[in-house]
């Protein structure tokens, strides 16, 4: 782990003061517990916590308004985080299996759950369960009152360097997933999730991702063992203390040049 902690500092000696930013989200919230406690505690860095809609529970508007959501943005996590898809296709709910008409009706009764209650630390963020859209649905969002989408890994859709905008829709995605889900939901270690991070440095400083796209820390405090707990704790006290870094709130993020407005 030394070595590899040395090479997240020596990619973060690259970088100007503050240029190097970074987000954080965290899926699946439903309810307040004891792991979501624990999550909020393990550093001062504002957290976008992806919720899902209907499985949320009335108790977790009032902990979000207390003094353990101050740093929390809401974001919209799908509607039921069910599955559509045929047995021989990847997991989605937001795929290609149904309707587009019929997706973005659940979608809007999300948004409104939300919005009642949360008010405006919801954000018009969606991200995808299992973080898979169908391409005609994203071009529908902006006309839903989506700002902004968020899944998984480098973007794909857009030439390298290009800003992250796709029909007045800003997608800024996670790119440091620490949960090892074809392994067990177990954790990737430490040395794997730092790689992810360095690398995802490197693209953006040498032109090979978005350079404005904040890195992404990905968690899911409901499934994270205790070596992912401490593993975090870790990567954001190293983090916060450098001068390069920069952690953004999803606010922030999603309200730069998109006409921001809360759903």
């Amino acid at each position: 782990m030394t070595d590899a902690w040395q090479r997240l500092a020596g990619e973060l000696a690259r970088w100007a003061p503050g240029a190097a930013t970074f987000w954080w989200r965290d899926d699946d919230a439903v309810a307040p517990s004891a792991a979501l406690d624990r999550l909020l505690g393990l550093g001062s860095q504002p957290v976008a916590l992806a919720v899902i809609p209907a499985e949320m529970r009335p108790e977790l508007a009032g902990y979000l308004a207390g003094p353990a959501g101050r740093k929390v943005d809401v974001l919209q996590h799908g509607y039921a985080h069910r599955n559509y898809e045929p047995p021989e296709a990847k997991k989605a709910e937001l795929g290609a299996a149904r309707a587009s008409a019929a997706v973005l009706e659940e979608l809007g009764r999300g948004a409104r759950l939300l919005a009642a209650a949360f008010g405006t630390q919801a954000l018009p963020v969606l991200v995808p369960p299992w973080n898979r859209i169908a391409e005609p649905l994203i071009e529908l969002l902006p006309g839903e009152g989506y700002r902004g989408l968020s899944t998984q890994g480098p973007q794909q859709t857009r030439p390298p360097g290009m800003a992250s905008r796709q029909r007045g829709l800003l997608q800024v995605n996670t790119h440091v997933d620490i949960v090892d889900w074809r392994g067990g939901r177990g954790f990737i270690g430490g040395e794997a999730a730092i790689n992810l991070a360095v690398g995802h440095l490197a693209a953006r400083r040498q032109g090979r991702a978005a350079a404005r796209e904040p890195t992404g820390l990905l968690t899911h405090h409901l499934v994270l063992p205790e070596a992912a707990f401490d593993f975090t704790a870790e990567f954001l006290a190293r983090t916060a203390e450098h001068p390069a870094v920069q952690w953004r709130a999803a606010r922030d993020i999603f309200a730069s040049g998109t006409g921001f407005a809360s759903v």
